[in-house]
């Protein structure tokens, strides 16, 4: 099957998950895993103090931290998500990410198409 659904990283690897996207002074870095009409992977990096701001997704967020430490806004409540620690951002309300420290996740986004 020439194929793929999945994209940017090795087949029949063992990877490490934290190391597939890098941190860089300044920066929001981005690597996308998978993009279709019924869902999104993407691996973040986020330099200390960089944000996305406040927006609204068409689909359920669920967002993975596999490094560092992230305030998340959903609504008007605020969240600091750990390593390890997953929070999920309902379709249509806003949120946003900030970076206090370097952070690294896994941002998973799930459409009803």
């Amino acid at each position: 099957m020439d194929k793929h659904f999945i994209k940017n990283i090795d087949f029949e690897v063992p990877l490490n998950m934290e190391g597939l996207v890098d941190y860089q002074e300044g920066k929001v870095i981005s690597r996308t895993l998978a993009q279709g009409k019924n869902l999104s992977l993407t691996l973040f990096s986020f330099d200390k103090g960089e944000e996305i701001s406040s927006h609204s997704s068409g689909g359920d967020a669920l967002v993975y931290i596999i490094d560092g430490e992230a305030e998340i806004t959903i609504g008007e409540n605020k969240f600091n998500v750990k390593k390890g620690e997953t929070i999920a951002m309902p379709a249509g309300i806003s949120h946003a990410l900030l970076a206090n420290e370097r952070f690294k996740m896994l941002l998973i986004v799930v459409f009803n198409a």
